[in-house]
């Protein structure tokens, strides 16, 4: 039961305030014919019927604002959680791909020093192919270049043999027939070449020409040595 005046609700306080003047008009004004004691107390009853409904429809009313305030709040929370768990999620993502994105980082700089590495590696090995001349075995490794050029092109004719300057010191007339024989070949003596060190065989026109220099050798052999070279320089076995 409300026995005090809530400004802060205008429902109870314009329904108190309409039943108030109802109460008031039934008690001033003109005076009524005078009213027996049973008919008194009918009208009290009455009253006091009128004035408990009132009062309940004005607690039913309280309760249906609170729980629709209730209602409110819990649609607030609600939303309040659903953000805060967006904003979870949108953080777990965004670490996720810094993450991520630095893993790469790093596998990528990983890859490039191992390149460098790598490639400071045949960089070394190539510049030690000019002096190859001088090794005490080239001789040997130039006939086995010469036979592989050879059987690479895979024909009987006449092929024209271009070789470095200090290559073209080794072989010699007595070389040549000696090979051409072997292979089963007729060899010509070209044109000197201008960069590599070792041989590069050729038809006569031109159209067919296998390059066996130890640099040309080096790069196809490249992609190959990679894995066994990295193993190597890291501490590990080929």
């Amino acid at each position: 039961m409300i026995s005090e005046r809530d400004d802060s609700q205008p429902e109870y306080n314009a329904f108190e305030d309409a039943f108030s003047s109802m109460d008031d008009g039934m008690s001033l004004g003109q005076p009524e014919p005078r009213a027996s004691g049973a008919e008194a107390a009918l009208e009290r009853a009455i009253k006091e019927q009128a004035r408990k409904e009132a009062r309940q429809i004005l607690v039913d009313a309280q309760a249906q604002v609170e729980r629709i305030r209730g209602q409110g709040q819990a649609r607030a929370d609600a939303e309040r959680e659903a953000i805060l768990r967006r904003a979870h999620e949108e953080d777990q993502t965004l670490r996720s791909h810094a993450t991520a994105a630095a893993r790469l980082g790093a596998h990528t700089l990983k890859l490039k020093r191992r390149e460098l590495l790598l490639e400071r590696v045949f960089d070394a090995v190539r510049q030690q192919m000019a002096s190859a001349p001088d090794w005490p075995d080239y001789e040997q490794i130039l006939h086995r270049l010469l036979r592989e050029a050879v059987h690479s092109l895979g024909t009987s004719e006449a092929l024209v043999l271009r070789a470095d300057e200090r290559t073209r010191q080794l072989l010699d007339e007595g070389t040549l027939a000696n090979l051409a024989q072997e292979l089963g070949v007729r060899l010509y003596i070209g044109a000197p070449l201008l960069q590599g060190t070792g041989i590069v065989l050729e038809t006569p026109d031109g159209h067919r020409r296998y390059d066996n220099t130890l640099e040309h050798r080096l790069a196809r052999m490249r992609e190959a040595l990679r894995t066994p070279v990295y193993h190597i320089l890291m501490g590990g076995e080929p």
